[in-house]
Protein backbone atom coordinates (compact mmCIF):
# COMPACT_ATOMS: atom_id res chain seq x y z
CA UNK A 1 0.00 0.00 0.00
CA UNK A 2 1.24 3.47 -0.89
CA UNK A 3 1.30 5.91 2.02
CA UNK A 4 2.11 9.54 1.23
CA UNK A 5 1.81 13.02 2.66
CA UNK A 6 0.97 14.38 -0.79
CA UNK A 7 -2.59 14.81 -2.09
CA UNK A 8 -2.02 12.53 -5.09
CA UNK A 9 0.10 9.61 -6.22
CA UNK A 10 2.29 10.64 -9.12
CA UNK A 11 1.52 8.68 -12.28
CA UNK A 12 -1.63 7.12 -10.79
CA UNK A 13 -5.23 8.27 -11.05
CA UNK A 14 -7.45 8.27 -7.98
CA UNK A 15 -10.70 6.51 -8.88
CA UNK A 16 -12.46 6.60 -5.49
CA UNK A 17 -12.13 8.30 -2.14
CA UNK A 18 -12.98 5.77 0.55
CA UNK A 19 -12.87 8.04 3.58
CA UNK A 20 -10.66 9.27 6.35
CA UNK A 21 -8.59 6.65 8.14
CA UNK A 22 -6.62 7.05 11.33
CA UNK A 23 -4.38 5.25 13.73
CA UNK A 24 -3.33 6.18 17.25
CA UNK A 25 -0.66 4.98 19.61
CA UNK A 26 -0.15 6.00 23.20
CA UNK A 27 3.12 4.82 24.67
CA UNK A 28 4.00 4.94 28.32
CA UNK A 29 7.49 5.78 29.43
CA UNK A 30 8.93 4.29 32.55
CA UNK A 31 10.51 5.93 35.57
CA UNK A 32 14.07 5.22 34.36
CA UNK A 33 13.50 6.83 30.97
CA UNK A 34 11.89 9.82 32.71
CA UNK A 35 14.82 10.10 35.11
CA UNK A 36 17.48 10.00 32.40
CA UNK A 37 15.47 12.33 30.17
CA UNK A 38 15.34 14.77 33.09
CA UNK A 39 19.12 14.65 33.38
CA UNK A 40 19.43 15.13 29.62
CA UNK A 41 17.14 18.16 29.92
CA UNK A 42 19.55 19.70 32.43
CA UNK A 43 22.83 18.93 30.65
CA UNK A 44 21.51 19.14 27.08
CA UNK A 45 21.58 16.69 24.20
CA UNK A 46 19.24 14.14 22.73
CA UNK A 47 17.17 11.63 24.65
CA UNK A 48 17.65 8.35 22.81
CA UNK A 49 15.10 6.54 24.99
CA UNK A 50 12.32 9.01 24.16
CA UNK A 51 13.30 9.06 20.49
CA UNK A 52 12.96 5.26 20.32
CA UNK A 53 9.54 5.42 21.99
CA UNK A 54 8.41 8.09 19.50
CA UNK A 55 9.62 5.96 16.58
CA UNK A 56 7.72 2.95 17.93
CA UNK A 57 4.56 5.00 18.50
CA UNK A 58 4.75 6.42 14.97
CA UNK A 59 5.14 2.94 13.49
CA UNK A 60 2.16 1.59 15.49
CA UNK A 61 -0.05 4.55 14.50
CA UNK A 62 0.80 4.15 10.80
CA UNK A 63 0.22 0.38 10.98
CA UNK A 64 -3.22 0.94 12.55
CA UNK A 65 -4.12 3.51 9.90
CA UNK A 66 -2.94 1.17 7.15
CA UNK A 67 -5.00 -1.72 8.56
CA UNK A 68 -8.11 0.47 8.60
CA UNK A 69 -7.49 1.46 4.97
CA UNK A 70 -6.96 -2.18 3.96
CA UNK A 71 -10.36 -3.06 5.47
CA UNK A 72 -11.88 -0.47 3.13
CA UNK A 73 -10.09 -1.99 0.13
CA UNK A 74 -7.76 0.98 -0.37
CA UNK A 75 -4.71 0.96 -2.61
CA UNK A 76 -3.19 4.05 -1.00
CA UNK A 77 -3.49 6.59 1.79
CA UNK A 78 -2.93 10.19 0.74
CA UNK A 79 -2.56 13.48 2.63
CA UNK A 80 -1.15 11.70 5.68
CA UNK A 81 -0.59 13.90 8.72
CA UNK A 82 1.20 12.88 11.91
CA UNK A 83 0.46 14.61 15.21
CA UNK A 84 2.51 14.22 18.36
CA UNK A 85 1.45 14.95 21.92
CA UNK A 86 2.85 14.46 25.38
CA UNK A 87 0.41 13.59 28.13
CA UNK A 88 2.13 14.20 31.45
CA UNK A 89 1.26 14.36 35.10
CA UNK A 90 3.39 14.47 38.22
CA UNK A 91 4.06 10.74 38.10
CA UNK A 92 3.62 9.63 34.50
CA UNK A 93 4.48 10.66 31.00
CA UNK A 94 2.72 9.22 27.97
CA UNK A 95 3.65 9.88 24.34
CA UNK A 96 0.81 9.95 21.81
CA UNK A 97 1.08 9.78 18.03
CA UNK A 98 -1.92 10.13 15.76
CA UNK A 99 -1.77 9.34 12.02
CA UNK A 100 -4.60 10.51 9.73
CA UNK A 101 -5.10 10.35 5.98
CA UNK A 102 -7.55 9.66 3.17
CA UNK A 103 -7.95 6.11 1.88
CA UNK A 104 -8.23 5.93 -1.91
CA UNK A 105 -8.54 3.46 -4.78
CA UNK A 106 -6.11 3.88 -7.66
CA UNK A 107 -6.47 3.04 -11.34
Amino acid sequence: MIITTTESVEGRQITAYLGIVSGDAVMGTNIFKDFFAGIRDIVGGRSGAYEKELQKAKAFAIEDMQAQAAELGADAIIAVDLDYESIASDKTCMLMVSANGTAVKLA
